[in-house]
């Protein structure tokens, strides 16, 4: 057990409310003047873990907290001889399924290449040969309008390997994927290149709380605005009022320069699955009966 004074884990607290608020004090800015933002607010919606849970910071499984009681109001926590710590009978048969199939998917992820070159082109498929008005982002227009976003979809190969991408294709923009992802192919397709995995990293880690530690939470989910403002950067629709500089994926310069980051998102993207990993097989370890 790795016992924290009162002095680190505050420090600690405090650090996380504070990285994370840079991000979650806005959000509650637009909701409450009914603002909506086609970039951001996909963190708090698509992802369905409330902000203020986001500013809340874990220790981790196997560390105590010094003068820690104000965690024992909290779900999952117990009082030790070391101090305040996550109770293994907290990892219940549920949760311990749910941390079993994250660590195959992600395992299963990790072990395969990255496929570069998709193009960010679910975004476009997304509003493929739709009406003016029925897009997912109505209120954005789109840069090339409607004539010239179908154009492109019907110009280049869409290969999307994620089903909760694929899902929001229009039927029309469906049968022009290379494949036709299902949940249940949710482990034997998902790949280190795609965009939306590498977001996922965020659901994965929340879906693990409280066990995650603050720290590793809070990464996955700077790694998820950063791979999500590419995601639209690089989408038909015009953001350059809410300052989003297009990658024009319609070009060769465009398409050279979303591979370069998709390259650099795989590779950070990399360390966070590793080390939710190792927490996902740290806690499997740590929550099984011990012998009598």
């Amino acid at each position: 057990m790795l016992v924290l004074s009162e002095q680190e884990w505050r420090e600690r607290q405090s650090a996380h409310r504070e990285r994370v608020s840079h991000w979650t004090v806005p959000h509650r800015q637009r909701q409450h003047h009914q603002r909506k933002h086609p970039v951001l607010d996909f963190l708090f919606t698509y992802y369905s873990f409330r902000p203020a849970r986001l500013e809340r910071w874990q220790p981790g499984v196997g560390v105590a907290l010094e003068n820690g009681r104000e965690f024992l109001s909290r779900k999952g926590f117990t009082d030790t001889p070391e101090g305040v710590a996550l109770d293994p009978a907290a990892l219940t048969d549920k949760r311990r399924d749910s941390a079993e199939f994250i660590l195959g998917l992600l395992s299963a992820t990790a072990s395969r290449p990255a496929r570069l070159g998709c193009f960010g082109l679910h975004e476009w498929a997304m509003v493929y040969r739709t009406e003016p008005g029925d897009v997912r982002h109505a209120g954005w227009p789109l840069r090339l309008g409607h004539r010239g976003t179908d154009e492109v979809v019907e110009s280049m190969p869409i290969s999307c390997t994620h089903h909760d991408a694929f899902r929001f294709f229009t039927p029309q923009a469906r049968p022009l994927n290379a494949l036709q992802p299902s949940r249940a192919d949710q482990v034997r397709l998902e790949q280190p290149g795609c965009l939306h995995a590498n977001m996922d990293l965020f659901k994965w880690a929340y879906k693990l709380d409280p066990f995650v530690p603050g720290e590793l939470l809070a990464d996955c989910f700077e790694l998820a605005v950063r791979v999500r403002e590419l995601d639209m950067c690089a989408s038909p629709y015009d953001l350059g009022e809410l300052g989003y500089e297009p990658v024009a994926i319609e070009t060769p310069q465009g398409r050279a320069e979303y591979v370069r980051r998709q390259r650099e998102f795989a590779d950070e993207a990399a360390v966070l699955r590793s080390r939710l990993i190792d927490t996902c097989r740290d806690l499997l370890t740590w929550g099984s009966p011990q012998p009598a």
